[in-house]
């Protein structure tokens, strides 16, 4: 069973009818049982860093994450501010703790010099680095719809799947053990997206 973390913000309706097109098993949800009894959790963002932890801290469902995908190894998606969340910390209005699954911290992107406003809104390259699993079957250069103005950056490169570019690199997707997050939207960007949905519910 999938489920997709439901915490009172993000684009869980878009990202849930994405996923019915590869699979019937899809709940929104964010209760201890439906965490406990899913294979493959999914936690999408749209707006602030904070916003998005104070959600899961006020559902107290913080140290339910970490029990089903720290201790137990359950894959684990973070979207957009769901790929945010993993960091130690946020530095957007001001410093908040993150989950801390990637030790880094999520900062607003470095635009001076480049002429480039912020957030980087629309379709843009995305460059692998490390095609399995997510990327498997989906070309370097395959473009993805980003939404941001804040990327990860990581106290480990290594952990870094995929960059793009935005007048400099930009980390666009992050990959550790079982722990996965993309900055930009899959549900957004047609058939590639659908492509690395569906390689995410290959993880076991």
């Amino acid at each position: 069973m999938i489920v997709i973390i439901d915490y009172g913000s993000g684009n869980v309706k878009s990202v849930y009818n994405a996923l019915r097109v590869i699979d019937s098993d899809v709940k929104i949800s964010h209760r201890d049982q439906d965490l406990r009894d899913a294979t493959h959790l999914i936690l999408p963002g749209v707006g602030a860093f904070a916003k998005c932890m104070n959600g899961l801290s006020g559902l107290g469902i913080v140290e339910s994450l970490r029990r089903e995908v720290i201790e137990k190894g359950k894959p684990f998606l973070g979207i957009c501010v769901g790929l945010q969340a993993l960091a130690t910390w946020g530095l957007e209005f001001g410093q908040h703790a993150g989950l801390d699954w990637i030790s880094g911290n999520v900062d607003r992107i470095d635009t001076n010099g480049c002429g480039l406003r912020l957030p980087q809104i629309g379709w843009n390259e995305v460059n692998v680095q490390i095609p399995e699993p997510l990327f498997q079957g989906i070309e370097s250069g395959a473009t993805f719809y980003f939404v941001h103005s804040f990327h990860l950056i990581p106290d480990d490169l290594r952990v870094v799947s995929a960059t793009t570019e935005y007048g400099v690199p930009v980390t666009a997707s992050v990959q550790k053990d079982n722990v996965f997050g993309v900055q930009f939207h899959p549900e957004k960007s047609q058939t590639a997206g659908i492509k690395l949905l569906e390689n995410f519910l290959k993880v076991t």
